[in-house]
């Protein structure tokens, strides 16, 4: 789970972590009184939207659109200006896609005195199962491009769980980004700050892009990404709040309603699986055969008829969707109730795209006689290798 910029100051800020004084507006005249309450003359206005690329991003339908999502203003009266020809408009990045994302709140900051910008960053590394920062000369910088370009110029290094973050990690990051003084004392109780907020929040990912020197030496985060593990988001109902649904994908948040996992891809082969591991081998064979899969979907060892209708819709639901293939192994879940499932489905959003099915386990043949005997164009497959083959062909057939 994604939440804004804000959000995760005011979550880092509980566990010690310094953060300029702010304040979130929904309105050009809250953004204005939010600004009388910090200490002027600059201020930055900022586009709160769950993508990256803010500042060099573009805004539909507004003549000041060539001016980014965040923006430096020097007095108040441009403050509610700026909020104004940002609030109610779609603001476009690299990261939000060409349709872009509507702001429909800005964050009002104190401005400060720069002298350098770095970047970091806190991960789960999956290579080595700890907690690794990563950490940039390069600040502002999209940390992508820094590690096609200037590799060398990134630090990682990795926290043993046994012993959690050492003074001496710190020391090691500083060093690396030519911190100095006073300079390395505040970016060690930074990252001591930043990996207890990580750890105790169960998040999985925490960047800070830039993290700035100031003039007087403090070492601060001048912007903030989280994501948690929404899996563990039942440990952290105040976390869970901060969710804002109107960021988020509507086919994923309709099929979080219904306890489906789904998350959409840009391919044009839509999947139903059953299991997580199958849905990935499923993908898999899809690519092997000359196609992209449109989505990742596992409806769970324990579906409904009515799960079942609601997973196919929310495929169809996908422009995209050329094809469909339903993957099945019945253990669980009955191979008859899926096959329900998706004839109900079927007939409800009059289904226009090859469909290709193959059920096993439970039920199996009970399933396969009332697929049949729907009426239905539905293609049945032997096993996963003959299903992916079939509703690739059917698909290019289709075109």
């Amino acid at each position: 789970m994604n939440i804004h910029e804000y959000q995760a100051k005011q979550v880092l800020a509980k566990y010690g972590v310094p953060v300029l004084k702010g304040g979130v507006a929904y309105t050009p005249e809250e953004a204005e009184q939010v600004a009388r309450g910090l200490d002027g003359p600059v201020f930055v206005v900022k586009s709160q939207i769950h993508a990256g690329g803010r500042g060099k991003g573009k805004f539909k339908e507004t003549e000041a659109g060539d001016k980014g999502g965040v923006r430096v203003v020097k007095s108040v009266d441009e403050v509610r200006e700026n909020a104004g020809q940002m609030l109610g408009h779609t603001l476009v990045t690299h990261q939000s896609g060409p349709e872009g994302k509507q702001v429909k709140r800005v964050y009002i900051e104190a401005g400060c005195d720069i002298k350098r910008e770095l970047y970091l960053s806190m991960l789960v590394d999956r290579a080595t199962s700890r907690v690794t920062i990563m950490a940039s000369t390069e600040g502002g910088v999209e940390i992508e491009e820094v590690a096609a370009k200037t590799p060398e110029k990134i630090i990682l290094q990795d926290i043993d769980p046994a012993t959690g973050i050492m003074p001496f990690h710190c020391r090691k990051v500083a060093f690396g980004l030519g911190l100095e003084g006073a300079q390395i004392k505040s970016a060690t109780k930074l990252l001591m700050a930043l990996y207890k907020a990580f750890l105790e929040t169960d998040a999985s990912m925490l960047e800070i892009n830039p993290l700035v020197v100031t003039g007087a030496g403090e070492v601060l985060p001048l912007d903030a990404k989280m994501n948690f593990d929404s899996n563990a988001l039942y440990r952290h109902p105040e976390i869970s709040e901060l969710r804002d649904e109107d960021e988020e994908d509507p086919a994923e948040l309709e099929a979080t309603k219904h306890d489906l996992n789904y998350i959409k891809l840009d391919g044009a082969i839509g999947c139903m699986v059953n299991g997580a591991g199958l849905a990935m081998a499923t993908m898999d064979i899809i690519k092997l055969y000359g196609a992209e899969p449109a989505n990742f979907l596992d409806v769970g060892g324990g579906a409904t008829k009515e799960r079942v209708t609601t997973a196919f819709k929310i495929i169809l639901s996908d422009p995209n969707v050329e094809g469909i293939l339903i993957n099945i192994f019945g253990g669980i879940m009955r191979c008859d109730v899926i096959a329900e499932g998706v004839i109900a489905a079927a007939k409800e959003v009059s289904l226009n795209v090859p469909l290709v099915v193959r059920l096993e386990g439970t039920n199996v043949d009970l399933g396969k006689k009332i697929m049949a005997e729907s009426g239905l164009p539905i293609i049945a497959a032997d096993n996963l290798a003959d299903a992916a083959d079939k509703v690739v062909k059917a698909v290019k057939e289709a075109q």
